[in-house]
């Protein structure tokens, strides 16, 4: 059939339009793709072919106050694979698996991903025998390279107030972990183009964003007075094998800790070779248990600002206080007898106490407790702080103010008792105590930030604060604290025992023993508190722990040049308690033996040597020594000089 001409134009001009009308709606297609969609398919298509090396920052220094390295980092190898060189994947990932303990298949899928370089799976800080043994197998586009990890070059000192990191050295617990945002630091890159089998793509660029390491944080802590904590803590485990043992250094004035540890420890570095109970239980902030005698000082600080108590006014202890009909005792069995306030406190006398808490009353009593920081956290920057527990006001009757005036039935954490009694002597000031003192880059050295002291109320008067000092003071140098005395430096401090209890009831023989101590006493720099948790001998606050405070107490006030003085409270001396008598040794050298002999024949002397006169003696003029010790004097002849 033959067409016409215009069946065939009209043809034409159909298939032109239509043809027209595709190629429009294919170029709009192409517009709306490269104009409206380009810039998310671009986006999609640099992600499938973006690729990573990761550069990991330096993780930031810790160190004490003065500047001394506490934690620091070390290089340590790890193993990377490069896929493109890998030339028999199977077998190198079968070789890999045995030296470093992993699945074969996670092995080979590790070191085969399509990236540039892959981290070997179970390759990630290795030791150095186990780099040595990779290294030997010489598999191609297996590469040992320089790595770093945390480390702790005091082991188990202030482990718990450290911490530790995992492995990618991000911060698991304490100090780490709270201030991990600082410490780690910002993670550095280069950025190329890679194919579908991991090729660099021709003409593509590549991008270096530096690592930024992390800043170096400074405690508060002086390594030197932490390790007077420690070497006592140790001596503790050793000669009273107790259940726990814990000890806390603050300066009263700013809130500082100076130092913190406890028992059982543990090495930050091993920490997966301990129960998590030990690692993760920071015992000075996290433990919970009546306090004792050491919580007196609430007592006695809320009742001389109150104006209830004078030191001077007489009191009468016949060795008990009846209560509602229920006699509460005295440490004392037969009674401290006719006593001033002041001897109250001295001899730690219950029934003294009670009086105190009576005359307050509980509404102020349980304020004043409250104000002094006592149930709820104090806010110190170290993870698990506990809130310790206070009788509910309408549960407290006539018995439980008696038991509260003198430590029994509340629960606090040492930390409160630090902030508290700091509170009591410094002037009256509730203090924030903290561990951070300031961050500094690690580049610069220069300061970046800083935590100032925070004062959180004002608790009692100064006026009343120097009485607190002055009783406690006599405390150590005439009552039940005479352990924690220091010849030469003036010393307040209280001692504690309190019963532990046991799903509600008490434990017999089962005791925390405790002392908290400050010196000087006219002006503290320092405050020591010490526990020990069921120790397996003496149970008494001021026959274990009171020594270990003096101890402390004593090489940091040497370590930090605190001279000593003599115009503290004499201590007193009583022979029925086993006190020693101690004397001061006179200056003999250059006197004549006719001298000596005339005035100081009743000495203990030792004469050494031949000659007319003393040329040397030991120990030298000044020193206090104990009654009855010797004192050697060496002659000659006298120079004529």
């Amino acid at each position: 059939m033959r067409v016409s001409n215009v069946t065939v134009r009209r043809r034409i001009f159909v298939a032109l339009v239509i043809g027209m009308v595709l190629y429009t709606a294919l170029i709009a297609r192409l517009g709306y793709v490269q104009l409206v969609k380009g810039p998310e398919l671009q986006e999609k298509a640099l992600k499938l072919w973006n690729r990573n090396i990761e550069y990991e920052p330096k993780r930031g220094r810790i160190l004490d106050r003065n500047g001394k390295e506490l934690v620091t980092n070390v290089s340590v190898p790890s193993v990377v694979a490069i896929p493109v060189q890998i030339k028999d994947p199977h077998g190198t990932a079968k070789q890999l698996a045995v030296l470093l303990g992993q699945p074969e298949d996670v092995v080979y899928k590790g070191i085969m991903k399509r990236e540039k370089i892959n981290r070997v799976p179970g390759g990630r800080k290795i030791s150095e025998e186990k780099a040595r043994q990779i290294q030997e197998l010489n598999l191609p586009g297996i590469v040992v390279v320089e790595d770093s990890k945390r480390f702790y070059p005091n082991g188990t000192m202030a482990a718990h107030l450290f911490g530790f990191t995992g492995i990618d050295n991000q911060g698991l617990t304490g100090l780490e972990r709270i201030y991990d945002e600082f410490l780690k630091g910002k993670q550095g890159h280069v950025s190329y183009l890679a194919d579908a089998t991991g090729q660099t793509m021709p003409g593509g660029t590549e991008e270096y964003v530096p690592p930024v390491d992390g800043m170096d944080m400074y405690l508060t802590i002086d390594s030197g007075i932490q390790s007077f904590i420690e070497r006592e803590l140790d001596q503790a485990v050793v000669a009273y094998q107790p259940d726990d043992v814990l000890a806390i250094a603050m300066n009263p004035k700013t809130g500082e800790i100076l130092g913190m540890g406890s028992r059982p420890t543990y090495n930050p570095e091993k920490y997966r070779d301990y129960p998590s109970e030990i690692y993760n239980r920071n015992l000075p902030i996290w433990k919970t248990y009546e306090p004792g005698s050491t919580f007196k000082i609430v007592t006695l600080a809320a009742a001389l600002n109150e104006g209830e108590v004078k030191l001077d006014e007489s009191f009468f202890d016949p060795g008990y206080i009846m209560v509602a009909g229920k006699r509460l005792r005295c440490w004392k069995r037969q009674g401290h007898g006719q006593e001033t306030m002041l001897e109250v406190v001295e001899n730690s006398c219950n029934p003294g106490f009670v009086t105190m808490g009576q005359r307050l009353q509980k509404e102020r009593l349980f304020e004043y407790i409250k104000k002094f920081g006592f149930g709820q956290k104090t806010g110190i920057d170290l993870i698990g702080e506990e809130n310790g527990l206070l009788f509910s006001l309408k549960r407290v009757g006539p018995v439980e103010l008696g038991t509260t005036s003198f430590g029994q039935g509340v629960s606090v954490t040492p930390i409160q008792q630090m902030a508290a009694v700091s509170a009591a002597i410094n002037g009256g000031k509730l203090m924030k105590p903290f561990v951070a003192k300031e961050w500094r880059d690690s580049v610069t050295h220069d300061i970046v930030g800083r935590t100032l002291p925070t004062e959180v109320r004002q608790v009692i008067t100064p006026e009343t604060s120097e009485k607190v000092r002055y009783a406690l003071e006599s405390v150590v140098a005439r009552g039940t604290g005479k352990n924690a005395y220091i010849e030469g430096y003036r010393v307040g401090g209280k001692t504690g025992t309190a019963q532990k209890v046991r799903n509600g009831r008490y434990v017999n023989g089962e005791y925390i023993v405790s002392f908290i101590g400050f010196a000087p006493a006219d002006d503290p720099q320092i405050v020591v508190y010490f526990a020990v948790d069921n120790p397996k001998a003496l149970a008494f606050g001021g026959l274990i722990a009171a020594p270990s405070v003096k101890n402390i107490i004593e090489s940091s006030l040497q370590h930090l040049g605190v001279p000593k003085r003599k115009d503290g409270i004499e201590r007193e001396v009583n022979r029925a308690l086993g006190d020693k008598s101690y004397l001061e040794v006179p200056q003999m050298v250059g006197l004549s033996m006719r001298e000596v002999v005339t005035t100081y024949d009743q000495l203990p002397l030792v004469v050494e040597g031949k000659g007319t006169h003393v040329i040397q003696q030991a120990p030298a003029a000044g020193v206090k020594i104990e009654e009855g010790s010797k004192i050697r004097i060496y002659l000659g002849d006298k120079s004529s000089d």
